[in-house]
């Protein structure tokens, strides 16, 4: 496919093409990812692990990338490397061997940090592709990418359980192609992205600060928190969700798997309705509805039936995430010219809280059973009340 160099192109077009492309690869990256987490139940089984080794691979995959993406996202605001996306996803594909031949604990924890390792050089640089694809449609471009990542979180445990779970653990090789066909993809969006980047020096930027350094700095730490919370949430889902599903309602391992998409398959609807209303009504106001809204429904779900666990896990997914466009693109605007060091903050630091968080509630759900993990994290939503202290330039995306 052909298109318009970013120099023939004018300023305000949206470069669908390579919009789509990024968030395919965004799919692909993450359906890889989400096997990890999907595989568990298995992995648990053929290594006899308790629940605290569970959350420390968790931890091994998201620490690695937490640690690794904010320095990435900095060191490439300052000198971009286009070709870097094809190289991380390679990362992933020695993860991924890794996981399905590893002979001990300790492999498979290197395959989960290498996972991780591919996770940090695709997320901050991919974000700057989606910005500068955007045409000025920030909040639509954010969702359209983040939307491939929900999906392949979403279609990992399905692949998991219909391929991995009767196939054993050495299935989970074959993904293999699925991160070659990806590093095709990203080689062709790299071309891309560095005559973008050539166009962008060009035109020259303007890295001004839209308000005062102190009440950007509190603004951001306030986002963080905002994101700090959504991500521990979410950790309990991935993490955890099937077990308490078994052992809860005595459900199979596929079972799990297919509630588990419903609720994968919510966040990533609530993320393409995020960006879009963002844009039009003001990202605070999204933020303000996604966080704090969700808490009736989080707080339900520990004293569901397996029935209403299903229906309640759709509207959590669905307006928990919609926050996910409104904080990226936020913190974007209050950081110009900084897009790779937001992405390493906010997909890199607070997915590695998130990973922290998921070793914690692994001890706690040893030591008080796996509900007691879902009516802790009932309350996180009620974080969302923090919305009030983001200047409301932040809504209007100054």
């Amino acid at each position: 496919m052909t298109i318009a160099s970013p120099t023939t192109r004018a300023a305000s077009a949206t470069v669908f093409p390579i919009l789509i492309a990024i968030s395919l690869s965004h799919l692909m990256n993450d359906t890889m990812q989400s096997l990890l987490s999907a595989i568990y139940p298995l992995l648990k089984a053929d290594f006899a692990l308790d629940y605290w080794q569970i959350g420390l691979m968790t931890m091994a995959f998201q620490c690695t990338a937490s640690l690794l993406q904010p320095a990435i996202g900095m060191f490439t605001d300052r000198k971009p490397l286009p070709m870097s996306l094809p190289f991380g996803m390679g990362s992933t594909f020695l993860g991924l061997i890794l996981l399905a031949f590893a002979p001990s604990y300790g492999m498979l924890l290197a395959g989960a940090s290498l996972i991780g390792i591919g996770s940090a050089i695709f997320h901050p640089e991919a974000s700057r592709v989606a910005r500068l694809a955007s045409g000025g449609r920030f909040g639509l471009a954010q969702s359209v990418f983040q939307v491939g990542g929900n999906l392949g979180h979403a279609i990992g445990p399905l692949l998991a359980a219909f391929i991995v779970v009767p196939l054993g653990r050495p299935s989970v090789a074959a993904f293999c192609l699925i991160a070659l066909t990806g590093m095709a993809v990203l080689s062709w969006v790299g071309r891309w992205y560095g005559a973008a980047i050539t166009a962008s020096r060009r035109a020259g930027g303007d890295r001004t600060l839209p308000l005062s350094r102190g009440r950007v700095i509190a603004a951001l730490v306030v986002l963080a928190l905002l994101m700090f919370s959504k991500n521990i949430y979410l950790a309990s889902i991935s993490s955890y969700y099937t077990f308490y599903l078994i052992e809860t309602f005595g459900v199979t391992t596929q079972h799990s798997q297919v509630m588990l998409f419903l609720f994968l398959g919510a966040v990533a609807a609530g993320t393409v309705i995020g960006g879009p209303i963002g844009d039009r009504i003001g990202r605070v106001t999204v933020i303000w509805v996604s966080i704090l809204g969700v808490l009736p429904f989080t707080l339900l779900l520990p004293h569901a039936n397996l029935f209403w666990s299903g229906v309640l896990s759709i509207p959590i997914g669905l307006i928990l995430a919609s926050a996910f466009p409104a904080i990226v693109v936020c913190a974007q605007e209050l950081l110009p010219g900084r897009v790779g060091m937001v992405a390493g903050i906010f997909f890199g630091l607070s997915f590695g809280f998130g990973g922290i968080a998921a070793a914690v509630l692994g001890l706690l759900a040893d030591s008080h059973g796996i509900r007691a993990v879902y009516i802790v994290c009932s309350f996180l939503p009620a974080t969302g009340v923090l919305a009030a202290l983001l200047p409301r330039a932040a809504a209007r995306g100054v």
